[in-house]
């Protein structure tokens, strides 16, 4: 294959519309086989080693989606110095694939892993706003006073943040059950937002993000995803294509 315009090998990816691309293009988020694309640049998708924030574009049949129950301490990373166990070891090997997002290793719940960058960017990207539904246990009574705050927004050091749904039920040994849900990202934004209002977190388990959740899936177990929950998370982020001109 002769070289394409690399916004329109993005676009084609699933990465939104050509100037979504041309967008990500010059904003220094995109590389060619190492090296920062510019505006006119062309590749391969076949040949060329093409990267969106590090994640490897593909496009194609080998294209795999996995949804996995991330037990607690494992690492949501592709290798670990310290040597502890990671998410890449509970998925199937090959194709190789990479974590869409994070979850902290004391968090458990549900992780979605691909080598589909164009998908991975929908899912992650802030304008997108796909929700993510969290079980937090916490200390302390929870009421409609930690709902209404936790609702309306609190400050963080990195900015307001505030979850999109609420609810609470009692648990036993003076302890509540909060059921949030969010529609960013932040690094351990749930736990950060509960500590804001006085819940600090015992226990944290990430049950679904957009329509797909945990049912079925028991701690450290994986499941493909069909193409109906890979269309349903792409519904979630917005549609398969941007409609921008």
């Amino acid at each position: 294959m002769e070289p394409e315009r690399l916004q329109k090998v993005l676009a084609r990816a699933g990465f939104g519309s050509r100037r979504a691309c041309e967008e990500l293009i010059a904003s220094g988020r995109v590389t060619v086989n190492g090296v920062e694309a510019e505006l006119g640049s062309r590749a391969d998708p076949d040949t060329d080693d093409i990267r969106v924030d590090g994640a490897p574009v593909r496009a194609g049949a080998d294209l795999v989606y996995y949804a996995l129950h991330k037990p607690t301490g494992v690492v949501t990373t592709a290798s670990d110095p310290q040597g502890r166990p990671t998410v890449l070891a509970l998925v199937p090997a090959e194709p190789r694939v990479f974590p869409v997002g994070r979850l902290d290793m004391d968090t458990s719940g549900l992780l979605l892993l691909t080598n589909d960058g164009g998908f991975a960017n929908r899912l992650t990207h802030p304008r997108y706003g796909v929700t993510k539904t969290y079980v937090a246990t916490v200390r302390g009574s929870a009421g409609p006073r930690h709902v209404a705050r936790l609702t309306a927004g609190v400050e963080l050091e990195d900015g307001p943040a505030a979850a999109t749904d609420v609810r609470v039920t009692a648990a036993p040994s003076g302890r509540s059950v909060v059921v949030l849900t969010v529609a960013e990202g932040r690094n351990r934004l749930v736990r950060r937002l509960l500590d804001a209002v006085g819940l600090p977190v015992v226990e944290l388990v990430r049950t679904s993000i957009g329509g797909i959740d945990l049912t079925g899936l028991a701690p450290g177990e994986v499941r493909p995803l069909d193409p109906r929950d890979v269309h349903a998370l792409l519904s979630a982020a917005g549609g398969v294509a941007d409609v921008d001109p």
